[in-house]
């Protein structure tokens, strides 16, 4: 596995109804990072469409495709001429009437590493993914690749300590977390920078917990009718093993993050920060309980 420097590309964008246009610009925003050096580049959560879940409609399942399908056929392409790997995230159809949310890694050769389905799925007010996704059944997965051991995870997986663990513990030295997620209109003059800040703080908490990078992708921009829409806040960010954020983009515009990480560090930040090292494996069992009365 290689263990020298690695550039970790993160493609932040608006979505307009167009999923042709949709990938006609992801692709140009993929190019537009590996041109400045990037040399893994992850789309932001189900990059083909708007944020579909907003609402219970049928006609939504006609977004969802094969892997491989047409969106790979063209990102493993793109990954092959550039010589880039890239975690597209899409709304894979595995058989009639079986959906998933899934990150599929295709290596720098175009080949396809590996796919992840996205575990804990939300629903909620304007997010009714329930509705749309079978729970993911792969696990927590590592995948392998021309620039390094890489986990993927899915959104709503960010908020869950146990999935960024497992992932870790299995040699990743990045965690990327292909991303939507915003404000509600009603709710972001009074709770809006608090809910943001936790969502920043939880992923900063997987870096330091285990001692690896961690990079979020979000969507930016408004989806929906006025009332009932959304607002993505963008803030794509990569943190460093010790949770200091290396870069991070702005809430209210597209942007193309590239950010250099060093495996090196983890070695550092581990050695000073032995979390592993002191984890008591014998006493968790628990953990795999839903509730403790």
């Amino acid at each position: 596995m290689p263990t020298s420097s690695f550039r970790a590309g993160l493609v932040q964008m608006s979505c307009s109804l167009d999923p042709a246009e949709n990938m006609r610009r992801s692709a140009a925003r993929v190019r537009a990072a590996a041109g400045r050096g990037a040399q893994i580049v992850c789309t932001q959560e189900l990059f083909r469409s708007q944020y579909f879940c907003r609402e219970e409609d049928q006609r939504w399942f006609d977004l969802a495709e094969p892997i491989p399908g047409p969106s790979t056929e063209v990102m493993a392409g793109l990954a092959r001429e550039l010589g880039v790997v890239i975690v597209a995230s899409l709304f894979e159809r595995r058989a009639p009437g079986l959906y998933h949310n899934t990150a599929v890694v295709l290596d720098a050769d175009g080949s396809v590493a590996g796919l992840y389905r996205k575990m804990h799925i939300p629903h909620d007010p304007l997010f009714y993914e329930k509705y749309y996704f079978t729970p993911g059944d792969t696990g927590f997965r590592n995948f392998d690749t021309a620039v390094g051991r890489i986990g993927v995870l899915v959104c709503w997986d960010q908020w869950y300590p146990e999935a960024a663990r497992l992932s870790a513990l299995q040699g990743a030295q990045i965690l990327f977390y292909p991303t939507a997620i915003g404000w509600h209109p009603a709710e972001k003059a009074q709770y809006g920078w608090a809910q943001h800040d936790a969502w920043r703080t939880m992923q900063r908490a997987h870096a330091i917990a285990n001692g690896v990078y961690v990079a979020a992708v979000n969507r930016v921009g408004f989806e929906g009718p006025p009332e009932r829409g959304l607002e993505f806040w963008g803030a794509s960010f990569v943190a460093d093993p010790f949770g200091q954020v290396l870069a991070e983009a702005a809430h209210d515009r597209e942007e193309i993050l590239v950010v250099e990480c060093d495996p090196a560090r983890i070695e550092e930040v581990r050695r000073n920060w032995p979390f592993l090292r002191d984890r008591r494996i014998d006493a968790y069992a628990p953990l795999s309980s839903r509730f403790l009365d």
